[in-house]
């Protein structure tokens, strides 16, 4: 890790990366145990798949709410215990040789909740660890762990469910997921002045609207928005259509899809020197019109199918939006009260995970009526809405981190 950042966040990092790669391990390993132990198709793998999304939608705005009015390290050590607990639970599960599909789903919902409250509390609680002028640098920290997980993670899964079985997969997730509650236990998190009892509706009222009225938040969210949508409108055809029509094997497809990660991991390790080379709201836009090109490319098969093509367009996929959560992030962070950003936090996330849906609904409607091109088609639109968005938005006007927002007022004594 980088010394210039205090040890305080780098124990979070490093708890961070633990509980990332627990996270894609787990969400690896439990549809191919299904598939191999239960024979499940594909009507069973997507009801695991909603059932592990659903606490996006679910509770992430009052894990928002919970995160503004407790200490934020405590909570994302309970969330990370609960994930812990959900793990061992699947050990438990599959090494009995009579797992369910019920069982995996409520496992796997009950390891989501964790993982909603840890993506909620972890980029709260950098402003507190982390001087301002060293936001963009501990965010790449986060998302580069985090891409190193999505990368490695269900390769690992795979590997290790092929070689050892289910539960070794699982015994491993579990041991990660402990490692980072210890090092949660090691973080001292600055106190902070406790808000003043109000109706939660209200003080969810008051994050929602910060978030829709602010000139800067407002069209991140939409970006954000039309950006998750384009992406799960392209994911539901890209697997079919590279197979029927770029001709690709399986394992070149997961290749493919590997690509993406490792865009990510690069767009992790270039973000801070971006954010230092350019202006950042240039650095911002980066991700959105790189994802344009990145559709073009992918539109362009239709015409020159070729599997390197799509590979690189892949690759653009992972670099540009990493760069773009990275500053994207570190803008938010600067411009929310510390009070607020439990809640703010939990609004993005709550459009993009309801983004998710609609996008893979509507690519599946677009897919069947028309075929994979009609989705391509209409990704590569999406993709140009989204960056219409933030190019004509005054982000682009920023040369730097604009000024910290104004603290609200404190009425009450510090958290413990």
């Amino acid at each position: 890790m980088d010394p210039k950042l205090p040890r305080p966040f780098v124990k979070l990092a490093w708890s961070n990366l633990a509980a990332q790669s627990a996270e894609q391990l787990s969400l690896a390993a439990v549809p191919l145990v299904a598939v191999l132990a239960l024979g499940a198709g594909p009507g069973e793998i997507g009801m695991l798949a909603t059932v592990q999304t659903l606490p996006f939608l679910l509770l992430s705005i009052p894990l928002g709410l919970i995160a503004d009015r407790t200490s934020r390290q405590r909570l994302m050590l309970w969330a990370e215990a609960l994930r812990a607990l959900a793990l061992l639970g699947l050990l438990a599960v599959v090494a009995t040789a009579r797992p369910s599909i019920e069982w995996l789903a409520l496992l796997g919902f009950i390891g989501a909740v964790g993982t909603v409250s840890f993506n909620i509390a972890a980029p709260a609680l950098v402003p507190a660890l982390v001087p301002r002028e060293a936001l963009a640098r501990a965010n790449g920290r986060l998302e580069l762990a985090r891409s190193a997980a999505f990368a490695a993670g269900p390769a690992l899964a795979g590997a290790l469910v092929a070689w050892l079985g289910g539960p070794a997969a699982f015994v491993l997730a579990a041991m990660l997921s402990v490692s980072a509650v210890v090092l949660l236990l090691r973080i001292a998190e600055p106190q902070r002045t406790r808000p003043s009892a109000r109706h939660p509706l209200l003080e969810l009222q008051d994050g929602a609207r910060l978030v829709w009225r602010h000139e800067l938040l407002r069209p991140i969210l939409l970006t954000a928005a039309a950006w998750n949508t384009s992406w799960f409108v392209l994911q539901a055809a890209y697997v079919s259509y590279a197979v029927r029509t770029l001709g690709l094997g399986a394992g070149a497809v997961g290749l493919s899809l590997g690509i993406c990660g490792a865009g990510m991991v690069t767009g992790a390790l270039l973000a801070s020197r971006m954010v230092g080379a350019m202006p950042l709201g240039r650095a911002i836009q980066f991700g959105p019109v790189s994802s344009v090109l990145a559709a073009l490319l992918m539109t362009a098969t239709l015409v020159v199918p070729s599997g390197a093509l799509a590979a690189i367009s892949l690759f653009l996929f992972g670099v540009g939006p990493i760069v773009w959560v990275i500053t994207s992030t570190t803008l938010r962070q600067t411009v929310t009260p510390n009070a607020m950003l439990g809640r703010v936090s939990a609004v993005f996330l709550t459009a993009n995970a309801g983004a998710r849906p609609v996008g893979a609904a509507l690519g599946g409607i677009v897919g069947a009526t028309w075929g994979e091109p009609a989705c391509l088609l209409l990704a590569l639109a999406g993709f140009v809405l989204q960056a219409w968005l933030i190019l004509r938005s005054p982000v682009r006007a920023l040369r730097q981190l604009p000024a910290p927002a104004v603290e609200m007022p404190a009425c009450q004594p510090s958290l413990g």
